[in-house]
């Protein structure tokens, strides 16, 4: 195993242990390959993260190995790393999580083996209050990406018919996400209670390939899962620009509406997404320009009747 080395992160030092370390087997990517990803997409990733309570998945043997979900930052962190505290009221706990200001608390994350960063969808300023609502379109196993395409245009002409700037991205895996800016004026519950309304309004414009069904065992597996449970309170994915735990280092990346036709998703891994960032910037820069209401979809639910199923039931 290889000494450590130590990169210069802006002006700080972030101690690198066991840089050679392969992480992803498929084409032998190291630790240090994995923290030259992250700086060079530097400004997306830390756009994404800032100031968000974040849970990092760690692989401490790599991609191949256990995976660990870790909320709590350990003892031992540098001074300058900032946490946020976040409470888990049904556990009468509470966990100071990783809160990324500055692109070396990226850095430091990967030499604690994090692969993946699963922020939350609201900020430190009011962790109760979300910012940011998330459109999951989840491919059931028999359902192909044409059909995510699809579904995705389908929400994308409803966002422009209400007036909402969505940015979407790749999951890293075969789903899509789009993401909204809101104002930070309702509790999680509401925003979930919206977006469900969202996610009914778009099974009724795509009947035949998309569910709001809330049992797994109860959806066609050739149907897309509009999982509007992801903006429920401390439900996270994988931010944009974030490293997925598998062989292939694949990417949660921004795209442009106009490339879904063409798009493949297992074309965006570490070895190809920093050519893109330098080529392209980051797609997502726009997304704090312009924070939209929620009070049109809460009113369809409200006329909608739509009832929220139990959290605690799990899908």
């Amino acid at each position: 195993m290889a000494s450590p080395v130590e990169l210069d992160v802006d002006g700080l030092p972030v101690r690198l242990s066991s840089p050679d370390r392969v992480y992803f087997a498929a084409r032998g990517e190291t630790k240090l390959d994995l923290a030259n990803y992250y700086l060079a997409v530097g400004p997306g990733i830390v756009r994404a993260l800032r100031e968000r309570p974040c849970m990092m998945h760690r692989f401490p043997t790599g991609t191949s190995g256990e995976k660990v979900h870790q909320k709590r930052v350990p003892a031992g962190a540098p001074p300058w790393l900032e946490t946020v505290r976040v409470h888990f009221p049904r556990y009468k706990r509470y966990a100071d999580e990783l809160c990324v200001t500055k692109l070396a608390d990226v850095i430091w994350s990967v030499q604690m083996s994090t692969v993946e960063f699963h922020p939350w969808n609201s900020r430190r300023a009011d962790t109760e209050r979300p910012d940011e609502w998330r459109i999951d379109l989840d491919p059931m196993p028999e359902c192909g990406f044409d059909t995510v395409r699809l579904v995705a245009g389908v929400v994308q002409e409803l966002l422009a018919e209400l007036g909402i700037t969505g940015y979407p991205k790749t999951s890293g895996g075969r789903g899509l996400h789009v993401y909204v800016r809101i104002r930070p004026d309702w509790e999680f519950g509401l925003v979930r209670r919206a977006a469900l309304a969202f996610a009914r309004e778009v099974e009724r414009r795509a009947p035949d390939v998309v569910t709001t069904t809330w049992w797994r065992k109860d959806r066609d597996p050739r149907t897309l899962f509009v999982d509007y449970n992801q903006n429920a309170r401390d439900h996270t994915i994988a931010s944009a620009y974030s490293v997925r735990g598998n062989a292939e280092a694949t990417v949660s990346t921004p795209i442009r509406w106009d490339e879904l036709a063409d798009v493949d998703p297992r074309d965006f891994t570490i070895a190809t997404v920093p050519a893109r960032f330098a080529e392209l910037g980051d797609l997502h820069e726009g997304i704090d320009d312009v924070a939209h209401s929620l009070e049109t979809l809460l009113e369809w639910a409200e006329r909608d009747g739509v009832e929220e199923p139990d959290e605690s039931a799990g899908a």
